[in-house]
């Protein structure tokens, strides 16, 4: 049978020639999947999970927190140390560390907390026993405490210069004249173990403020600062010698440099309200007394200091609304509670009774002056200002009897005589 050439039968028809082209590229887009999809993508972030960040060492955080205490942060060193312990929370001297710092900015009772849970870790720590009664010493009524501890701590390590120091602090704090003398010998053995530490030199400084050796106080306090000149504790106390030392001027610059290191604390602004008032600058005392209770308005030892301040300017109205909340106790002008002071020896307290007594007397309400008055000679018979301000308070009652009509004082801007108690009678 013949079939036509044409024909999609015919056995003689070409072969189209395969494509090698589309192979090789089919190739590549296969090659390219599984590329794709084996190697590229796993090795990509997903996209719906958290990225995680790069851990820190807890020694970068210790390194940190230390040059925040070297520049006067302390918030910011103890959140450091907060951060080290968090990385490495087994690590006992972590928690001595922050506990030193916490002292340091007055948060005694944190301090002691983390000294504690070094002892917890390292019960034979000395350091750890040594920061716990430095912390303890601070703390109202708990000086008996610290005393075991800061033993305990040089049983442990009897060559802790830092322990020694803390020691000489607590034995002056003891109000004992034996251990006065105690701390005078362990301040050299303190000294003599490390020169070139800031807590030895500021013992020394503590020793000699203790004698009244103002002038060798002032020269270790200078020393400790040159280690760190951020510590505000360390300019209130160069401060305060420079006071008694009668060189006010430098004094309140130390207190002035306190408060500009910590803001919050009403004691340097206190304090340079009392020296104000010792040179008879009683506008200035005012304002600065007025300002302390504004840092902290339920003290009430801050409105005492206050209200004698406001009588020396002869602002006597407000001076018994200020000392009556003082000692009485009540409420301030924005509801916040006072707890009134009770008379005792305490110089400070005295002051503060006596000077209310004859702003009553200068305002004329004598029937609470007087009896007052007979209640600071029989409780306080030893107190010279005391005895001195009752009497006087006796004699402006008589005076108010024998010429009722009494004129209101105008305040002068620098103070003047105020009534039987001097500017240099205020108490430190």
């Amino acid at each position: 049978m013949y079939l036509p050439r044409s024909s999609r039968w015919s056995m003689t028809r070409r072969r189209r020639r395969p494509n090698y082209f589309a192979w090789v590229v089919l190739g590549l887009v296969l090659l390219f999947g599984y590329y794709f999809n084996q190697i590229y993508l796993p090795s990509q972030p997903n996209p719906f999970e958290p990225t995680p960040t790069a851990t820190r060492s807890p020694e970068s955080f210790v390194s940190e927190a230390e040059a925040l205490f070297q520049e006067g942060k302390l918030t910011q060193s103890i959140e450091a140390y907060r951060e080290a312990i968090r990385s490495s929370p087994q690590d006992a001297s972590l928690y001595i560390a922050i506990a030193r710092v916490q002292v340091w900015a007055g948060d005694y009772e944190e301090a002691q907390s983390n000294a504690e849970n070094a002892l917890l870790l390292s019960p034979n720590n000395s350091m750890a026993h040594a920061v716990r009664a430095w912390a303890l010493d601070f703390q109202d009524g708990r000086n008996s405490e610290a005393l075991e501890a800061i033993d305990r701590a040089l049983e442990l390590d009897p060559n802790n210069a830092i322990a020694h120091a803390y020691r000489v602090e607590i034995l002056i704090n003891s109000g004992s004249f034996e251990n006065v003398e105690k701390a005078i010998e362990v301040s050299r053995t303190a000294i003599a173990l490390d020169p070139n530490a800031l807590e030895t030199r500021r013992a020394r400084g503590y020793i000699f403020e203790a004698v009244g050796d103002y002038e060798n106080a002032i020269q270790f306090y200078k020393s400790a600062i040159e280690i760190n000149p951020y510590i505000p504790i360390l300019h209130m106390e160069l401060g305060r010698n420079l006071r008694f030392a009668q060189v006010y001027e430098d004094a309140v610059r130390e207190f002035t440099l306190a408060n500009t290191l910590d803001p919050s604390s009403p004691e340097p602004e206190q304090w340079i309200s009392r020296t104000y008032a010792t040179v008879g600058d009683y506008a200035k005392a005012v304002q600065y007394a007025e300002q302390a209770v504004k840092d902290d308005p339920t003290d009430a030892r801050l409105h005492g200091n206050y209200g004698v301040m406001l009588y020396h300017n002869l602002s006597w109205p407000e001076a018994v609304e200020e000392l009556r909340l003082a000692l009485n106790g009540g409420l301030t002008a924005d509801n916040q509670e006072v707890q009134g002071l009770p008379l005792t020896n305490e110089l400070r307290i005295a002051e503060y009774y006596y000077t209310y007594a004859l702003a009553l007397a200068r305002t004329n309400q004598c029937g609470e002056a007087l009896q007052l008055a007979q209640t600071l000679q029989s409780r306080l018979p030893a107190n010279e200002n005391a005895v001195a301000a009752a009497e006087r308070t006796i004699e402006i009652c008589e005076e108010n009897l024998n010429n009722p009509a009494v004129d209101t004082p105008t305040p002068t801007p620098t103070g003047g005589p105020s009534g039987g108690v001097t500017s240099t009678s205020l108490p430190d």
